[in-house]
This record gives structure tokens, C-alpha cells and sequence, in this order.
């Protein structure tokens, strides 16, 4: 667990929204990351793409 308490971490629509994507949860911030990764990798200068931001999880 790391410092600050999280349970684990959370990617969110920075416009709220829920998708396939946003609103899954992971244990690490690494695995949260590993997955925006591919989602960016595979848009290339999109302009149509969504913004998303990994956010710590309450703790329980």
C-alpha cells in the first residue's frame, strides 16, 4: 500500500463520464497505467480522443 493511504487507484473521464475504460479499478498505479498506455499508443495526434487521469482510491 503506498503512502498516502490508497487502496488502489481508479481512471476517471476528465469530463465525468463512464466508458469501458474509466470507472476500472486496480490494485498498483502501475497496472492503471499499463492500460491509458495502450489506450494512447493506439491513437495517434487524435483529436478525437478521450482525456482520462488515475486517481487514488479511498481507503476503506
Amino acid at each position: 500500500m503506498s503512502s498516502s493511504g490508497a487502496s488502489g487507484y481508479r481512471i476517471s473521464r476528465d469530463d465525468g463520464a463512464t466508458d469501458g475504460i474509466a470507472g476500472s479499478c486496480f490494485a498498483t498505479y502501475e497496472e492503471a497505467y499499463a492500460v491509458l498506455e495502450r489506450y494512447y499508443a493506439d491513437l495517434c495526434c487524435s483529436d478525437d480522443r478521450e482525456y482520462y487521469r488515475i486517481e487514488p482510491l479511498d481507503p476503506a
